[in-house]
């Protein structure tokens, strides 16, 4: 499988974002569909994630209520709306394919496919 993020740039503070994630493959399938992101200097980190079957998500606090995950199963798409952005969401997201189990949804180590990466700067 492959997975190409897109939909990053420069947005001001309080401003919003949509990315997305296209998979593609023969016979696509996952667990989990993540974002991360990783800002200069520091580790990757969990953003959002959802279950590619039932669509329940799970967000980092950080997020909550700012972000919303989303699929489209018939189109094998992510999205990550990202509102009311803040400078210190400034980073490359990467969204990522799981195939693992719940228990291991917010960790990176279970995403076995990654995207390129998509720069998301946000000024204050």
């Amino acid at each position: 499988v492959q997975l190409q993020a897109s939909g990053g740039g420069p947005v001001p503070a309080g401003g919003s974002l949509r990315l997305s994630c296209a998979a593609t493959g023969s016979t696509f399938t996952a667990r989990f569909m993540g974002w991360f992101r990783q800002a200069p200097g520091k580790e990757r980190e969990f953003v959002a994630t959802i279950n590619w079957s039932n669509g329940i998500t799970y967000y980092a606090d950080s997020v909550k209520g700012r972000f919303t995950i989303s699929r489209d199963k018939a189109k094998n798409l992510v999205y990550l709306q990202m509102n009311n952005l803040r400078p210190m969401d400034t980073a490359v997201y990467y969204c990522a394919r799981s195939l693992g189990v719940v228990g291991l949804a917010r960790i990176s180590t279970s995403y076995t496919s990654w995207g390129q990466g998509t720069q998301v700067t946000v000024s204050s």
